[in-house]
């Protein structure tokens, strides 16, 4: 505090009173015009109805409605918008192991998409299995993602490694938590298949770590290579599905920048 300051606070009178907590102002006309704003708008924050105050003011050429003001009152009649609330953590922690020591344990799925050259875009939707990785089926569309084409995706990595038998034990299929991996036809259709459908926890990536990984892996190289989705669909399967064959388990992420270069 300054030398001035303090001369001041040491002379004042014994009834001086803080003119900023001791003014009152009427607030009835305001309060009535900002009902009458949410009223109409109910989504505004205090800011949004501000500025319609401020410009109905100008309009009718009344003095301007500070923005602080108008927070001060919409705050003590509980008019002011909640906030988003925080999200409680998921009861379902990973503390697991992904990868697992032998084949036909654990598969996993995810999807991925990425914009070509051309303007269009191009969905993958991938079975991986979690012990050597291999990728075991894969659908390609310029459509969506759903229940269909994850189908088609279980169905063909159970051709790979079966042929035409199913599971002797059931093949966890562990997936996030998608629309078209939790919808009824799609766990349905996997335990005829022999399949054991599992969700990971939510907002909990690292649960399914091995199929984000491979996400990772594909999508960045892929976005800058790709000249248009013919191309590539008649293409880059036939060169992924050779790579599985031919090299051993451990090369084969290290490949796929140059698949997709």
């Amino acid at each position: 505090m300054s030398r001035a300051q303090l001369h001041v606070i040491l002379r004042r009178t014994d009834d001086w009173m803080d003119g900023r907590r001791s003014r009152h102002t009427d607030d009835t006309d305001v309060l009535l015009r900002i009902h009458h704003v949410i009223g109409e708008l109910p989504t505004y924050g205090y800011r949004r109805v501000w500025a319609l105050l401020r410009r109905q003011a100008e309009l009718d050429g009344m003095p301007a409605i500070n923005a602080k003001r108008v927070y001060r009152l919409m705050r003590q009649n509980a008019l002011l918008l909640e906030r988003k609330p925080a999200v409680p953590p998921s009861k379902r922690a990973h503390t697991g192991r992904v990868a697992v020591k032998e084949s036909n344990q654990r598969w996993c799925s995810d999807g991925f998409e990425f914009c070509c050259d051309n303007g269009e875009r191009l969905r993958v939707t991938f079975a991986l299995d979690c012990c050597d990785r291999e990728a075991l089926h894969w659908a390609v569309t310029t459509g969506g993602f759903n229940s269909e084409t994850v189908q088609d995706v279980m169905l063909g990595a159970v051709e790979r490694r079966f042929g035409n038998d199913l599971p002797s034990s059931p093949v966890e299929w562990l997936t996030d938590n998608g629309s078209c991996y939790r919808a009824n036809e799609t766990r349905q259709f996997a335990r005829m298949l022999g399949l054991e459908p599992k969700n990971t926890a939510v907002r909990s990536p690292e649960s399914n770590g091995i199929a984000e990984s491979f996400v990772k892996t594909v999508s960045a190289p892929s976005a800058t290579s790709c000249e248009n989705c013919p191309v590539w669909q008649q293409s880059r399967p036939s060169i992924l599905m050779d790579t599985n064959d031919e090299f051993p388990d451990n090369k084969r992420y290290s490949l796929l920048p140059f698949l997709f270069a």
